[in-house]
């Protein structure tokens, strides 16, 4: 009999041995409050999965995702949640406060605890404002260097943490620490107003040896990522200067030679998602990535733009807007326009570079008023904004005609003009037919070179 059950033990132990590792992982929960859509998003959103919500703000569901950490979205907050095959991780809190609810529990759940206690704790040193980089030299390094030290202090106390993931997230505390001083002239310059600040020489000594070719750090460390691009951006500055080339084109050469595949082809297309939408050489841009690019799935996607952009090239009719709310009282369509050429303006009150170019829009519209030209403003803030949107108006007093686009970035017209980022200037001729889908800011001389060649 004694025998009997050792077989049986054997084999008990033989198949859990045998058993298939999970390809999955689950999470679940339960969210208070919560009002907006819950997502579930990679780092550079090429993964977004939408996770249904019972009305008693309980879900759970299943991931077939590759290892990494990823963001979780209910349309007010972002919370990181590190996922791994077999996990079985709960996530819990109170949408109107989750800095003081939220909980994570369960299998693999340490590592999104440990990056919770992280994030509080940079909030913590480094606060919630700009003032940091109001910070003289010495006082910045010190800071970061207090909160490098504050954040191994975590890793280090964490438990459940496996010591490769504890290996890597050390290195990427230290990139952190870098970017930040990487980042300090330009932030200094801007947040201290200190107009054509330099820093001080040896300030970038850290970084004399860096290393921009490690693929594990690359897709592990969102801020080696930046490191590594902004590097590549400013070898694509100095190509723009010695063979004489813009900026898209140089960047796209600047990157070619990079040997590491993975590297390369992530910089490719992180900059060819918007590139493309913006170049002024569709047919040799996407004809550059294409030959350089190794990946299938980039290589997919930039070819659906590529064929979306070319329905929105010169000579085309232009997609419609149909009775979006008018500032003014009412509502407007691109046809109530016909007759006119049309410049548009796609922008929201959040964005900076936007804001930037109203003064000189105001300028253009001003000088162009009575001529045969109308100037439309359209906003894709979301509806929630919608107060906000009436406000700015009002109070800048802005010009032209002010739409607000039906279905913030959602809207046809800005899905029919693959509209990726903002701001965007659109001219379109008296029948309707795109002159430019891609037209020059109201800040740059040529686009009265432009206006002056139609006649306008």
């Amino acid at each position: 009999m004694k025998n009997i059950w050792f077989f049986v033990a054997v084999l008990m132990v033989i198949s859990c041995k045998n058993e298939a590792p999970k390809d999955y992982a689950i999470i679940s929960g339960n969210i208070i409050n919560v009002k907006g859509e819950l997502t579930i998003n990679s780092n550079d959103r090429i993964i977004k999965k939408v996770i249904n919500v019972a009305e008693d703000g309980s879900f759970t569901d299943t991931l077939k995702i590759k290892t990494d950490t990823y963001f979780l979205y209910d349309g007010k907050n972002k919370t990181k949640v590190y996922i791994d095959a077999g996990n079985n991780v709960n996530i819990s809190y109170d949408a109107n406060d989750l800095e003081n609810s939220l909980i994570f529990s369960g299998v693999g759940s340490e590592i999104s605890n440990y990056l919770f206690s992280k994030e509080k704790k940079e909030k913590e040193l480094a606060g919630n404002n700009t003032d940091v980089y109001k910070l003289e030299e010495l006082a910045y390094k010190t800071k970061f260097n207090e909160i490098k030290t504050a954040l191994e202090g975590i890793l280090s106390a964490s438990t459940g943490i496996s010591k490769e993931f504890k290996v890597k997230e050390l290195r990427n505390i230290n990139y952190s620490y870098l970017y930040q001083i990487s980042i300090y002239q330009q932030y200094h310059e801007h947040y201290a107003e200190k107009p054509g600040f330099k820093i001080s020489e040896g300030f970038l000594n850290e970084l004399g040896n860096f290393n921009y070719e490690n693929e594990e750090d690359f897709t592990f460390s969102s801020d080696y990522e930046k490191i590594v691009t902004s590097h590549f951006y400013e070898e694509a500055t100095k190509l723009v200067e010695k063979d004489s080339i813009t900026e898209e084109f140089a960047f796209i050469k600047a990157v070619s030679i990079i040997p590491n595949e993975t590297i390369k082809n992530s910089l490719l297309f992180n900059n060819a998602k918007y590139g493309i939408t913006y170049t002024e050489e569709l047919e040799k841009f996407y004809a550059m990535f294409m030959k350089i690019s190794t990946n299938d799935i980039h290589k997919k996607e930039i070819t659906e733009s590529y064929d979306k952009l070319k329905t929105v090239a010169k000579g085309q009719p232009s997609p419609q807007f149909n009775n979006y709310e008018n500032f003014a009282g009412g509502t407007t369509s691109l046809s109530d326009l016909k007759g006119k050429y049309v410049y548009v303006d796609v922008w929201a009150t959040w964005c900076g570079p936007c804001k930037k170019e109203i003064p000189f829009l105001q300028k253009v519209e001003k000088q162009y008023e009575g001529k045969n030209i109308e100037f439309v403003s359209l906003s894709v803030d979301k509806l929630e904004a919608h107060d906000k949107w009436q406000n700015m108006v009002r109070e800048e007093q802005l010009g032209g005609i002010q739409l607000f686009a039906d279905n913030s970035w959602k809207s046809d017209f800005v899905t029919g003009y693959l509209v990726k980022a903002i701001p965007r200037f659109i001219l379109i001729d008296p029948n309707g037919t795109i002159v430019n889908s891609n037209a020059p800011k109201p800040s740059e001389a040529r686009l009265i070179d432009l206006f002056n060649e139609l006649s306008i």
